[in-house]
């Protein structure tokens, strides 16, 4: 009788264990799924949705080139970006890049947690103007 009662908790255990992770990774997986798309997505949704560009690049990054399309250039590493979110509409749709695509998708998951609904990490500059996107 022991013996079955200990194999049902540890079973239980496990079970509780393996629910949790599961629904850890999940959750996680949905939080960025949609968020960082390519190039090719950049252009099909922008051709779509026009939206408005964000560069979160440094301003010296920025004045070294930048997408002309760009809409607002708000630096992530120093707090601008961030002081900004509340000037932004939730129901807009964002693209943000940055110079790799891990500041600018930074960036997009603090939208995302803030409740913005449609923003999205089209990756890096030089990515983007390799693609054929102007730049200034």
């Amino acid at each position: 009788m022991k013996k079955t009662i200990l194999t049902i908790a540890i079973l239980s255990i496990i079970g509780i264990i393996m629910f949790n992770l599961f629904n850890r990774s999940s959750d996680k997986k949905e939080k960025t799924m949609g968020i960082d798309i390519s190039t090719e997505e950049f252009k099909e949704k922008r051709a779509e949705t026009e939206g408005v560009i964000i560069d979160v690049r440094t301003k010296a990054e920025y004045e070294d080139g930048h997408l002309a399309e760009t809409d607002h250039q708000y630096d992530l590493t120093n707090g601008d970006f961030q002081a900004q979110l509340n000037n932004l509409n939730k129901d807009e749709t964002y693209y943000l890049y940055c110079r790799t695509g891990n500041r600018s998708g930074q960036a997009a998951r603090i939208m995302k947690n803030a409740g913005f609904g449609k923003v999205y990490n089209v990756g890096g500059f030089s990515d983007l103007a390799k693609a054929g996107f102007e730049t200034e």
